[in-house]
């Protein structure tokens, strides 16, 4: 049975069309809700208890690993970034010279920098795998996979436009080749089915304020057992054996706690944020993300067929996601008369060069695309 329409729980004003939640996210009514009581908390210090700074992280951690199909929660760490995400693994790679670091072309800046460092530091190369038209993205990325290849970093579709990556055939030949294999999940996971059983990649890092709806400075990841026994970025109090026990903080502990809690940023316990997180992720889990992708299908179907009636170009439904797709202009438009016609009638999407990036969700309806089409047709 597919998903009805959830724009009832969010506060978006009748005269917005918000197309671009893989820019930041809504929150809706529960989330809302959430942060509230976590403000109370924090108006009220003397109500806080001492298992407040853990349990609901554990919570938290629970519904992340049933999101990502991962069976041990102790695996799945709070961060605040993807790029504190990506900065942990890295700081757990030694290359050797010559090493090469796989990379897709026009890569969000979060998972390339920390990588272009490592590069330099070792010697090592980065290889970026483009893409010419005609060509396909998974063919290009299985060749570029090599004996040199020590990484391959990479989300499971193309951050901009929704390609699709074959992330199974990539974690295999990166296997074979004995390489980790680093996904950024951040405009993917919440909306698009993922297994971590199914794929295996050594680290998975996914921002948490756009498909996860969580306040903007959230982001979670899980990590492999190559990770297992690695060096945090930072060392705080919480993440040590027995650090539930006030009294005794001062004894210092050498041991972390198990696998990726190791990993987690300092004041994890934040009381307004995870409060607001779980709140998402229940939700989420409700709703599946098979069933979001879905209704996005249905919601944005006759859209395309319209769009590429105007001449604009869009991958084919098979190869490219339904919750995010790009939409190749046609050359002769004027992107800043276009730009400036979106912004004054309240319609809201992200341009990407001569690429508009739709992104919706179950607050959107098919009636939401007919403004950007009506406006669009103006300019072609």
């Amino acid at each position: 049975m597919s998903l009805p329409n959830q724009k009832h729980l969010f506060d978006l004003p009748e005269d917005i069309t918000y197309l671009n939640i893989a820019s930041q996210s809504p929150a809706f009514k529960a989330i809302y809700e959430a942060g509230l009581e976590g403000l109370k908390q924090k108006n009220r210090p003397y109500t806080i208890k001492g298992s407040d700074y853990f349990e609901p992280v554990v919570t938290l951690k629970k519904l992340f690993a049933a999101l990502i199909d991962v069976s041990d929660y102790n695996r799945i760490a709070t961060i605040p970034s993807v790029s504190y995400g990506i900065a942990t693994v890295t700081n757990n790679i030694v290359l050797q010279e010559g090493n090469e670091i796989l990379v897709i072309e026009e890569q969000f800046p979060s998972n390339y920098y920390s990588w272009k460092n490592l590069a330099d530091t070792y010697n090592a190369t980065i290889k970026t795998v483009s893409k010419k038209e005609g060509e396909l993205w998974d063919t290009n990325i299985l060749n570029a996979i090599t004996d040199k290849t020590a990484v391959v970093a990479l989300g499971n579709i193309h951050w901009s436009n929704g390609s699709l990556f074959d992330v199974k055939a990539i974690s295999k030949k990166a296997k074979q080749h004995k390489a980790l294999l680093i996904i950024d999940g951040s405009q993917t996971i919440g909306a698009l089915p993922f297994s971590v059983k199914e794929i295996q990649p050594d680290a998975l890092i996914c921002a948490g304020y756009k498909w996860l709806f969580g306040p903007y400075g959230c982001a979670y990841a899980y990590y492999g057992a190559y990770f297992d026994n690695g060096k945090p970025l930072e060392e705080n109090w919480s993440n040590r054996l027995g650090s539930e026990n006030f009294a005794g903080l001062t004894n210092y502990q050498s041991e972390y706690k198990q696998l990726a809690n190791r990993y987690q940023v300092g004041e994890s316990g934040n009381f307004i944020y995870v409060k607001m997180q779980i709140a998402a992720l229940q939700q989420i889990l409700e709703w599946t993300p098979k069933g979001i992708q879905e209704y996005c299908k249905n919601i944005s179907a006759e859209a395309v067929k319209e769009l590429k009636a105007l001449g604009c170009k869009i991958e084919d439904d098979d190869q490219r996601t339904h919750h995010l797709f790009g939409i190749e202009l046609p050359k002769n438009i004027h992107l800043d008369a276009l730009k400036k016609d979106l912004a004054s009638n309240n319609i809201f999407v992200s341009f990407r060069g001569n690429y508009i990036r739709i992104s919706c969700h179950l607050f959107n309806t098919a009636e939401d695309l007919k403004p950007l089409i009506k406006h669009l047709n103006n300019h072609v």
